[in-house]
């Protein structure tokens, strides 16, 4: 059986809140930007959708949500990965219930599984019968899935179709693309031409929240390789994304939102706003890329 191919500009959302609670309202509008805007796969509950400090009731209720109001327009791809196999198992089950059309199953945190046990945590999401992106992040994680154990987990599991890239290094998109044909995500904005020059297909983006036309203009010509049009693209949006970054996300993004008016800034402890001193910076960039600003 072929496996499913996710490709083009993603958005990993974030979750608005408003006094404690989901801002719902705030996350329908933000469906129906990106929708249309041109964004091509919608993932809620990532690490952008401060998924750690979601409930899992909580995180059942986004997935079901953006399922709902996305419509069938564009695919929705679930985070539902946990540092326990059991929850992560329920978690996906559920999306897969509520009509996600795949899950995004993040390395286990904290308890730093081996690549064995990496292998065997797979197996059993594999069981479940959605289409699996492995999200490979050892920066929030503490450990790595190595280029064999990803290639490996697609070639023994049917359900595994791609992985979400973001250890930062080039290699490790050379590598699987040259021993399989994954699909491979950039989980990294700045890194998005430089990984869809090595073989990736797209990119799960935290800057898309703000500027999807933008990401899919980038992602849009990388594809059709026109690299020369896409480093210019790259470049003019370079400087956002670093400036996205400039504190632990998703705080820069929850306030270029908040700054843009499109929802409240609120975060849940113990993610807190952006510091003073960076929001000059962070005015400045988006007014240069021409956001109008509240």
């Amino acid at each position: 059986m072929a496996k499913r191919v996710f490709s083009g500009a993603m958005t990993a959302l974030v979750t608005p809140f408003r006094d404690g609670q989901i801002d719902w309202d705030a996350l329908a509008a933000l469906v129906e930007r990106q929708i249309a805007g041109g964004i091509e796969v919608l993932v809620p509950c990532g690490t952008t959708g401060e998924s750690p400090t979601l409930s899992h009731d909580e995180q059942d209720q986004v997935t079901n949500f953006v399922v709902k109001q996305a419509k069938g327009r564009v695919p929705v791809i679930a985070g539902t990965g946990s540092n326990s196999t059991e929850e992560a198992v329920r978690l996906t089950q559920h999306a897969r219930d509520g009509g996600a059309d795949a899950c995004l199953v993040v390395n286990p945190y904290y308890n730093k599984p081996t690549q064995s046990g990496m292998l065997r945590h797979i197996e059993q999401l594999d069981t479940v019968g959605l289409p699996i992106v492995l999200y490979n992040i050892p920066g929030r994680t503490a450990m790595e899935m190595t280029v064999e154990t990803i290639v490996r987990a697609y070639n023994e599991f049917e359900n595994v179709v791609a992985v979400k890239e973001a250890t930062g290094k080039t290699d490790t998109t050379s590598g699987l693309a040259s021993q399989c044909d994954i699909t491979i995500l950039s989980g990294d904005d700045s890194l998005t031409l430089p990984l869809m020059a090595c073989g990736a297909k797209g990119v799960i983006s935290v800057a898309a929240n703000l500027l999807p036309a933008e990401i899919r203009k980038l992602t849009d010509l990388a594809a059709a390789g026109k690299l020369v049009e896409a480093r210019q693209q790259h470049l003019r949006l370079f400087g956002l994304f670093k400036g996205l970054f400039v504190e632990t996300n998703p705080i820069p993004i929850k306030a270029a939102m908040g700054m843009a008016g499109y929802m409240s800034e609120e975060m849940r402890l113990p993610m807190t706003p952006l510091g003073d001193e960076n929001r000059p910076a962070l005015r400045k960039l988006l007014t240069d890329m021409g956001v109008k600003l509240k």
